[in-house]
Order: C-alpha cells, then structure tokens, then sequence
C-alpha cells in the first residue's frame, strides 16, 4: 500500500469453515480519522473481519492490511499501533484498577514514570480516575467496558478495533460509551465499531458497512446511504384547523407527488397547538425546495403548526438498503 493515509485495507478477505463462508470477499478501506460502523446481526461476520485484522486469525485467502502493514507478513508492526476490544474480554480478579493497567503497560514496555502517567491519563479519559483503587471485579458491566478501552489506548493506538464495545450495557452506559468515542474520534483515531444495534452508531461513524451472513451488502460514507435511501423529500406538516382543506390544497402544488392526511382525534402539534390530525407530504423525486409551502397556508388562512422534514436515521436505511436479504 502506497497510500499512508489510508489506515485498513482489505482485499476480497475471505474465511470458510468447510463449505461455510464466514466472510465472503471483503472490501474495506478506511483512511486516517475514519470512523467505521459495522453494522449487522449477530454471527453475521463482524468479529471474524475484526479478529484477521487484529492478526489473531489468519483469512482462507485475501489480502488485509492495517497502517500500511500486510497481516502476513507484518503482524507485529500491526500488533503495535492497534488497539483490539473483543465483545468480551478477561479480567484479572485480585488486582485493583490502577494495578490492572499497569500490567499491560508494563507488557507494552511502558516503563518508569512514564507507566503510571499513562495510565491515570487514561483512567481520567475514560472517567475511571475516582476506581482506580478498586478491585476490578466491584466494577459494573459498564465500568469494564471503559477499563477495558482504557486498556486498549495504553500505547496510543493509531488503529481501534472495537467489538460490540456498548453490547449489554444500561441505556445510561450506553451514552456513556457513545460520548468515549466521539472523544476518541477527536483524538484522530481511526475507529471499527461494531454494533447489531443500529441507532448506537448513527452520530458516532462517518462511514458505515452493513454486513449479512458473511456478504457486505453496502460499504459506503454515511451521507451517501442516507442520500440513497432518501429519493424524495417527505415533509410532516400540520394545521390548528381544517386539515382536509389544506391537503387538497397542498396537492394542487406542482412541486407535490402525494398528501397523506393522517386524522389523530386530540392530537397536538410539536408547539403545543391542537391539530386537525398531520399532514404526511411527498415531494416529486429531485425536488428538494418547498420554501413557499408555508406562505401558501399562511395566505390561505390555515394556522400552520408544524413543518418539518422527515429524517432518515441509520435503522431506516438498514431496512431499506437490505429489503428481502436480511430476512
């Protein structure tokens, strides 16, 4: 590899077990500061992808580099400036939090001084600073989760390889773990993330790849999924009043495919107005301004209370990207 901005590459990597594929010709390229999510069900091929480029499993054919180093050839090079979490990892029961990491320093050949700066920088990184004196095993299931990716950047990775890393955690440890790697990716590492749950890595990844029983069925930056599902422009819109009036109304706007009135007796708009049910409004395909639609309501005497674009999250996508294959 020539490019030294480019971080992960791997080239038709491939892993059977007999007549199994566990992973089928995969293309990955991740450049320096890219945050990947890898997106898919559980035995779908994630931790396999992960475990060749950690250097701990070796593929049936294929070719996989990380920071420019062959996993063939170089897998020691590559052991050094990555940063591998596996869905679950051992802890030793008998040492604090503090002695824990300086373990592993020391088997990073961190030395001196030096090793316990380290590790009470990580510890403050990962919010862990106030354990430090605890025994590992009186940390919650969220807690080692955070000790464990403070154990991982003892040698400043350039690399992280994260599997699962929020999986069976509390909702709160969740969050807590989505804000960890938004700080790493301002640190300017480059980041794999896996995840069978799809909003957790939705404001965390630039770059997404969905993975099914081996095969990766989109590889691709996140904008350009999103703009792939998103064909057309839908609008939710609604009035205090007359909500049939505005749709017929609503329709005969050139821009307009499709008005959906959704009647929901009592309901209330976001502003806390009541409304006459919501308004469900599909622009034609490539039509992206409605800019007049509200001046349109407004001249016509309707009480607009809400106009917004309907978003498309990661789930959404997901569904529509491997509609018929998943299943």
């Amino acid at each position: 590899m020539s490019d030294s901005s480019t971080m992960i590459e791997t080239r038709d990597l491939t892993k059977k077990y007999g007549e199994l594929y566990a992973i089928n010709k995969i293309d990955i390229k991740l450049e320096r500061g890219d945050v990947f999510g890898f997106i898919g069900p559980n035995g779908a091929g994630k931790t396999t992808t992960m475990r060749i480029l950690a250097t701990l499993l070796n593929p049936t054919w294929g070719e996989a580099y990380v920071g420019g180093y062959s996993i063939y050839s170089k897998p020691k090079e590559i052991r050094r400036i990555i940063g591998y979490m596996p869905d679950f990892f051992g802890v030793y029961d008998n040492m604090k939090v503090i002695e824990y990491l300086e373990f592993f320093a020391a088997a990073y050949r961190i030395k001196g001084p030096a090793r316990r700066k380290i590790c009470d920088e990580v510890l403050e990184l990962v919010d862990l600073g106030y354990k430090r004196e605890a025994f590992v095993t009186s940390l919650s299931r969220g807690m080692t989760q955070r000790l464990g990716l403070a154990r991982v950047l003892l040698h400043d990775p350039q690399v992280l390889l994260l599997d699962e890393p929020a999986s069976g955690l509390d909702p709160r440890a969740r969050i807590e773990i989505r804000g960890l790697l938004k700080e790493l990716r301002k640190m300017g590492k480059t980041i794999m993330v896996s995840s069978h749950i799809l909003p957790e890595l939705a404001d965390i990844c630039n770059k997404i790849g969905i993975i099914e029983r081996g095969e990766l069925l989109v590889n691709d930056e996140v904008t350009e999924v999103m703009r792939r599902v998103r064909q057309q422009v839908v609008l939710r819109i609604a009035v205090a009043d007359n909500g049939d009036a505005a749709a017929k109304l609503i329709e005969q706007i050139t821009y307009v495919e499709k008005v959906e009135h959704e009647k929901v007796p009592g309901t209330f708009s976001d502003a806390g107005t009541f409304s006459d049910g919501q308004l469900r409004v599909t622009l034609t395909p490539g039509e992206h301004d409605y800019s007049d639609l509200a001046r349109i309501l407004v001249q016509e005497g309707h009480k607009l209370t809400r106009l917004t674009e309907e978003e498309i999250n990661l789930e959404t996508a997901f569904m529509a990207l491997t509609k018929g294959i998943t299943s």
